[in-house]
């Protein structure tokens, strides 16, 4: 009798260490109550619970993305390219008769009439735009056509030359190219062509993409803008594989698409897309999916941050809206059917986090499991003292 009142104490203490006891995190109860938080001001909202539906799944495929065309258009490059500063120019002059300032002397032995052209050293276009033509001067070619300049240089030479014809040729046109880089491709710094080019032909001209299309991204900067678009995105939308311009900025980053598999699931890790996109269905079964014993079917929960604008669609009336991104909590009831044809609906994105909160049962094994491990010590003893009486 006398282990009676010990047996009510290690029952009482057991069951007063509920709270303490260790758990994946959140129960469905804690995540639903903490999108509103009691204050002493009043009552505020840390993030909004949304219940998905198929209306919510649908404002969620008419979510803006980041879109290059949307940013910077699609305008064709000039039918034809100027010089600008930095290009490297070569002039050839070519004249009519021998013995002009161009052309070499007449050779009477072997009756030769001599060069009558000459190639100019290779030059640099400065910074004040000028190149120097010997018997012209500084010639002005900044923001000139090809042909614009080998007619002023032909007018310059006139009466000094022998009938001059002039040739302009930009051998290495800096001003006219674009910078790519990152760590998906080698750097380099490719000349536009006068058709224009596209971001994929820029990119093939540049070496092509050495890492998984469906983990690169495409970052473009131009000015003061800048717009970053899965490669994949480009490959498929022939609106998104713009026209480049000069100076632009094409920048390929290396970014896995992954998913975090919290709480109550088959796999709890990082786990990476594989793919274009995947669905919250390829996502559960990616973690293996709920453990049946442990998992709450009413406690799947996607955590995102979403834009604003998104926010508004779903919850017009929402508290959050002042800021740009808003953490959104999605729930999904695992125990209607009509969830299932959800999960395959929704789409997944980078970074999203996916949490199933134990179910209440598994928290009664647990101090059944507990009082267990605690009584077996006087459970023993009172065996023990039963066996001398």
């Amino acid at each position: 009798m006398r282990t009676l009142p010990i047996v009510l104490i290690t029952t009482l203490s057991v069951s007063g260490c509920g709270a303490f006891l260790p758990a994946a995190g959140p129960s469905t109860s804690a995540v639903v109550d903490g999108a509103d938080q009691a204050t002493s001001e009043g009552t505020f909202a840390r993030y909004e619970l949304i219940d998905m539906n198929s209306a919510v799944v649908e404002a969620l495929r008419g979510r803006s993305l980041d879109s290059l065309f949307a940013s910077f258009g699609d305008r064709r490059a000039p039918a034809e390219s100027v010089i600008g500063v930095g290009d490297a120019v070569s002039v050839s002059v070519f004249e009519a008769g021998s013995g002009g300032l161009f052309s070499g002397p007449l050779t009477v032995n072997s009756f030769s009439a001599g060069s009558k052209a000459a190639q100019l050293p290779e030059q640099i276009v400065s910074r004040d735009g000028a190149i120097s033509v010997p018997y012209a001067g500084r010639i002005q070619v900044a923001g000139r056509r090809t042909q614009d300049v080998q007619s002023l240089i032909e007018t310059e030479l006139a009466g000094k030359a022998i009938q001059p014809q002039v040739i302009v040729t930009v051998t290495r046109p800096v001003s006219q190219s674009v910078t790519v880089g990152g760590e998906s491709i080698g750097g380099a710094r490719v000349p536009l062509g006068t058709q224009g080019d596209r971001i994929l032909d820029v990119i093939a001209t540049a070496g092509g993409v050495k890492t998984p299309v469906n983990e690169t991204f495409v970052r473009l900067s131009r000015g003061g803008t800048t717009a970053t678009v899965p490669l994949t995105t480009v490959v498929s939308n022939p609106k998104e594989n713009i026209y480049l311009r000069p100076n632009d900025n094409l920048t390929l980053v290396r970014d896995p698409q992954t998913f975090l598999a919290v709480g109550a699931l088959g796999q709890a890790t990082e786990i990476p897309f594989q793919a274009e996109g995947i669905t919250l269905a390829q996502a559960l079964a990616k973690a293996r999916g709920q453990r049946d014993a442990d998992a709450d079917p009413t406690g799947t929960f996607i955590f995102r941050f979403e834009p604003a604008a998104v926010v508004r669609r779903l919850k017009p009336g929402s508290p959050l809206l002042g800021t740009p991104l808003v953490p959104v909590v999605y729930r999904v009831d695992m125990r209607d059917p009509n969830s299932l044809f959800l999960t395959q609906a929704f789409r997944m994105r980078n970074r999203d986090m996916i949490y199933v909160s134990n179910a209440p049962f598994t928290e009664i094994k647990k101090v059944l499991s507990v009082f267990a491990a605690a009584s077996q010590p006087i459970t023993t003893g009172v065996r023990v003292g039963s066996a001398f009486d």
